[in-house]
Formats: C-alpha cells, sequence, structure tokens
C-alpha cells in the first residue's frame, strides 16, 4: 500500500509539498496518479506520471502543481502552489498497471485552504 504525507492548513496562495511513498509498489508501477477528493464529489486526478516520467495535469493543476519521482526510490511527489479554496480535499496517491488497473493505492492526506 501506499501513504500520503505532507497535507496541511494553508491560506489562499500558500504552497504544500505531498509526499507518496509506497514498498515497492511505485518503482514497479506503469503510472502514479494523484487525485483529490472535495466534500461531497468524486475523486479528481489532477496529475499523473509514467514510468518514463512524463506527466500529464488536469485543467485546475496546470501551470501551478507538480509531479515528480525518483527513478531509484519508491517515492512520488506533488509540489503545489498557488493554492486556492477550490484545492481543498483528500489528496491520494495510486499506482497503475500498463492496464490502467490500480495495483496499490493509500488513504490519502487532507488539504484545506482556506480563503
Amino acid at each position: 500500500q501506499l501513504v500520503e504525507s505532507g497535507g496541511g492548513l494553508v491560506q489562499t496562495g500558500g504552497s504544500l509539498t505531498l509526499s507518496c511513498t509506497g514498498s515497492g509498489d511505485i518503482l514497479n508501477a506503469y503510472t502514479i496518479n494523484w487525485g483529490r477528493r472535495a466534500p461531497g464529489k468524486g475523486r479528481e486526478i489532477v496529475a499523473e506520471i509514467s514510468w518514463t516520467h512524463t506527466s500529464r495535469y488536469s485543467d485546475s493543476a496546470k501551470g501551478r502543481f507538480t509531479i515528480s519521482r525518483a527513478s531509484d526510490k519508491d517515492v512520488v511527489y506533488l509540489q503545489m502552489n498557488d493554492l486556492k479554496p477550490d484545492d481543498t480535499g483528500v489528496y491520494s496517491c495510486f499506482a497503475l498497471d500498463r492496464f490502467n488497473a490500480p495495483t496499490a493505492w493509500g488513504l490519502g492526506t487532507q488539504v484545506t485552504v482556506s480563503a
């Protein structure tokens, strides 16, 4: 399973860096994604990175979030800048195989952005 950390309370315009740590699941994954679940809503994928380090972002995250992974460590980061109240939610990471099926995931870390 994966373990997320780094969440917290931040003011609008602030920054946070989230970490997703695994026990081999990340190094073996085809893709890792970060998603958030806002209260009363479904999980929205905000960023993903492939085993080739190719990254993609949602429109809401583009230009503000950066996903990265180390080639030799079982960890993926999500650097979030210029945070907005709409970014509030529980952020979780998923490891996916080449068929886009989840192989591991975490319980999430809470991010709260105050106005």
